[in-house]
């Protein structure tokens, strides 16, 4: 009867410690995405501008994900009725990431080069809800 009791009492500890490893990390992130800043973008680019538009946004997204660190998700999406209209998912690690963001160099030339293509713009903060991703990604 004490084994029985002894083994219990193991099991116990090592399923104890085993949901510590699972449930810390997993609060840990959820503690830093709530600190996250998330915005939409849409954006309504002239048509006739389109590829210039485009090739200047993916330049300026490329630098931002390369150079800066709190620079954590960019996604630019085209609606597939009108291609003119583009919503982009922008993730950053805090407000403070963002504000350090539109001060750079790489994000200024951007909005200079396509100040005259916008012809609106809304930007739209958010709460990551949930987020669900294949580990390679």
């Amino acid at each position: 009867m004490q084994s029985i009791k002894s083994m219990c009492f193991v099991f116990k500890t090592a399923l104890l410690s085993i949901l510590i490893v699972i449930l810390i990390p997993n609060h840990h992130l959820m503690a830093q995405q709530t600190q996250q800043m998330v915005r939409l973008a849409k954006i309504k680019v002239d048509p006739a501008q389109l590829a210039v538009y485009t090739a200047a946004l993916k330049e300026q997204m490329n630098a931002a994900i390369t150079n800066e660190p709190g620079v954590l998700t960019y996604y630019a999406v085209a609606d597939k009725a009108d291609s003119s209209n583009i919503t982009i998912l922008d993730i950053y690690a805090d407000t403070a990431a963002y504000q350090h963001h539109i001060t750079t160099a790489h994000f200024k030339k951007y909005k200079e080069t396509v100040k005259d293509m916008v012809q609106s713009l809304a930007l739209v903060d958010v709460n990551l809800v949930a987020v669900a991703k294949k580990p390679e990604m």
